[in-house]
C-alpha cells in the first residue's frame, strides 16, 4: 500500500482518488479552495440554483463505469441521470430555428430536412457516418489508452474520411473542419451547426483539424444527459464515494512546491511549510500551475504540451434570474448562433482592443425543480467562449458582452426583458479565481492530426511518480475526459508502465 498525493480536487482527481483508494492506496486530497468540483460549481441564490461550469454530460458510461469500479452502489443510485430531447434547438443568424432529437438520426436528418430544405438532413447524415469512421479510429488511442510513446502518429495522420474534392485538377481532402462545412455540408446554417460543437471547446473551426468531427458525432450517438439537481450534483457523488473509500480531503491547502528525493516526486509543500510525503503525486491544475511547483521540466523536447504564450479561451457566463414559469415545448439548451461567425473566430484568436463582437451564445434552461424558488419562476444561464486576454478588468467590456448575450437569449426566450428579476455576470477572471487555471482558461478534449497541437500532455511526466490528471492532460478538457483521465492515471500506478489501458 503505498501514500498517494493528489493536487486538486476537480473531478478527474476524485476519479484518480477513488480507485486508488480501492487498490488499497492512502490517498490525501489537497485542495487550494474551500470545496470540491473543480469547475463543477453551483450558484445560489434567492432560491434559484445555476450550474456555472458544464450544465450538460455526454459519455455517461464514463462516470457508470467509475461507481462500477469503486463500489457496489452504481451511479444512478446516487444522482438522477435524465436524457435532455431534443439535445440541443438552434437559431441560426438568418432566423431559422430547428430542434434536433437526442440520439436518433433518422429524427435529426427529418428535422433538418423540414428546416433547411430537401437534402440538408441527408449530408448531415452523410457527415455523421464520416465522423463515425473518425471515433472508431481515434476512440481507443484517444481516450482509453495512455498517450504513445509515439504520439506523432497521431498527430500526422488525419482520421477523418473526408470526400475528396476536385479542383484545378487537384483532388484534394478536408485537413480543417471549417473544410469539412464548406466542401461537404454546403449551407450556411449546417456549416454553423458544426462549427458550434468546436466553439464549445473554444476551437476555431478554420485551424480546428477536421478529426473535431468527433465532438458532434458524440453527442449524437451517446446523447446529451443532465443531472437533477444540476452537474454539481454529479460532483457531489463522486466526492462522497471518494469519502467512502476513506480518500482524506484537505481544504484551503495550497500546494507551492512538488518535493523531490533520489529523482522522484517524494511529497508536496503546502503554503505554510508543511511537507507531506508520498509516493507517487497526481496534479490536476493547469500546465503553467504544475511548471511553477517542479524544480525541473516536466516534457522532454519534443513532447505534447500546449503553447505556454497563448492560454486557451474561457467562458463568459450571465445567470438569470425570471419571473414566470417557463413554457411550454422550451428546449433545455438552445445556441443563438453568431451573425458574423468570422468576427467571432477573429476576436477568438486576436481580440486586442477592438468592441467584441456578437457570439454564438448557449442558452441552458433546465426547467429544474430544485433550481427555482417556486413554479412561477425560472433559472437560467447563458455562457459564450471568450479570448482569456481581452480585456475583462475593463467594466466597460464586461457590459458590452453582457448585453451580447442578454440580446441573443432574447431570441431563445419569450418577453425576456419582462421576466428578467436579476443578473449574475461571471467573466473569465472569475472561472480564473475558482478554478485557478491562468485567465479562467478551459481546456478542450485531444483531437488527432493538426501536427500534435490538439493533443494534450501524457498522464506521465519526466520526474517520475508524478502524473497528470484532469482536463489539462491527456485525453483533455470536459467532464467524460476529466474521468477518463482519472482511471488512466490510476492505472499507471497501480499497474505500472505496462498498463495499456481500460478494456
Amino acid at each position: 500500500m503505498g501514500r498517494i498525493t493528489v493536487i486538486g480536487a476537480g473531478m478527474g482527481a476524485m476519479a484518480a482518488a477513488a480507485r486508488l483508494a480501492v487498490a488499497g492506496h492512502r490517498v490525501t486530497v489537497y485542495e487550494r479552495t474551500a470545496t470540491y468540483g473543480g469547475a463543477v460549481r453551483l450558484f445560489e441564490r434567492d432560491g434559484f440554483g445555476f450550474d456555472t461550469g458544464p450544465g450538460l454530460l455526454t459519455l455517461p458510461a464514463v462516470y457508470r463505469d467509475l461507481f462500477i469500479k469503486t463500489g457496489k452502489e452504481p451511479l444512478e443510485d446516487r444522482v438522477e441521470l435524465v436524457q435532455v430531447d431534443p439535445s440541443s434547438r438552434h437559431v441560426f443568424a438568418d432566423g431559422t430555428r430547428v430542434s434536433l432529437p437526442n440520439a436518433s438520426r433518422a429524427g435529426v436528418v427529418a428535422a433538418l430536412d423540414e428546416a433547411l430544405g430537401a437534402g440538408a438532413g441527408e449530408r448531415w447524415g452523410d457527415f455523421l457516418v464520416r465522423a463515425r469512421e473518425a471515433w472508431d479510429r481515434t476512440r481507443r488511442p484517444l481516450l482509453e489508452e495512455p498517450l504513445w510513446p509515439n504520439w506523432q502518429v497521431l498527430a500526422e495522420r488525419e482520421p477523418y474520411p473526408s470526400v475528396p474534392r476536385k479542383k484545378l485538377l487537384r483532388t484534394r481532402r478536408a485537413s480543417t473542419l471549417a473544410e469539412v462545412g464548406a466542401w461537404e455540408l454546403r449551407d450556411e446554417r449546417l456549416t454553423a451547426l458544426l462549427d458550434s460543437h468546436a466553439l464549445a471547446y473554444g476551437l476555431d473551426p478554420r485551424t480546428a483539424p477536421a478529426s473535431a468531427a468527433v465532438l458532434p458525432y458524440m453527442e449524437h450517438a451517446f446523447g446529451i444527459w443532465y443531472v437533477r439537481g444540476g452537474l454539481r450534483e454529479l460532483a457531489r457523488a463522486v466526492y462522497e464515494r471518494c469519502l467512502q473509500r476513506k480518500v482524506e480531503f484537505v481544504f484551503g491547502a495550497e500546494v507551492t512546491r512538488i518535493v523531490e528525493k533520489d529523482g522522484r516526486a517524494a511529497g508536496v509543500e503546502l503554503s505554510d511549510g508543511t511537507v507531506a510525503e508520498a509516493d507517487h503525486v497526481v496534479a490536476d491544475v493547469d500546465p503553467v500551475r504544475l511548471r511553477s511547483l517542479t524544480e525541473r521540466p516536466l516534457d522532454a523536447d519534443g513532447d505534447v504540451r500546449p503553447d505556454p504564450v497563448s492560454p486557451p479561451p474561457s467562458r463568459f457566463t450571465v445567470l438569470l434570474a425570471l419571473r414566470g414559469a417557463r413554457e411550454a415545448g422550451a428546449a433545455h439548451r438552445t445556441v443563438v448562433h453568431a451573425p458574423a461567425p468570422e468576427s467571432e473566430f477573429d476576436f477568438l484568436v486576436s481580440p486586442g482592443d477592438d468592441v467584441p463582437p456578437c457570439p454564438t451564445v448557449t442558452v441552458l434552461r433546465p426547467g429544474d425543480p430544485a433550481l427555482r424558488p417556486d413554479g412561477e419562476h425560472e433559472s437560467v444561464v447563458l455562457s459564450a467562449v471568450v479570448p482569456t486576454e481581452a480585456a475583462w478588468e475593463d467594466e466597460g467590456t464586461v457590459r458590452r458582452y453582457t448585453d451580447h448575450l442578454l440580446e441573443a437569449a432574447g431570441r431563445a426566450i419569450p418577453g425576456l426583458s419582462e421576466r428578467l428579476l436579476w443578473h449574475e455576470v461571471r467573466s473569465p477572471l472569475r472561472v480564473e479565481a475558482e478554478t485557478g487555471a491562468r485567465g479562467g482558461a478551459v481546456a478542450a478534449p485531444a483531437l488527432a492530426a493538426g501536427g500534435g497541437r490538439f493533443l494534450q500532455p501524457a498522464n506521465t511526466t519526466r520526474l517520475p511518480g508524478l502524473y497528470r490528471a484532469g482536463g489539462w492532460s491527456h485525453p483533455g478538457g470536459g467532464l467524460p475526459h476529466a474521468g477518463m483521465s482519472g482511471a488512466l492515471v490510476a492505472g499507471l500506478i497501480v499497474e505500472g508502465a505496462e498498463f495499456r489501458g481500460s478494456q
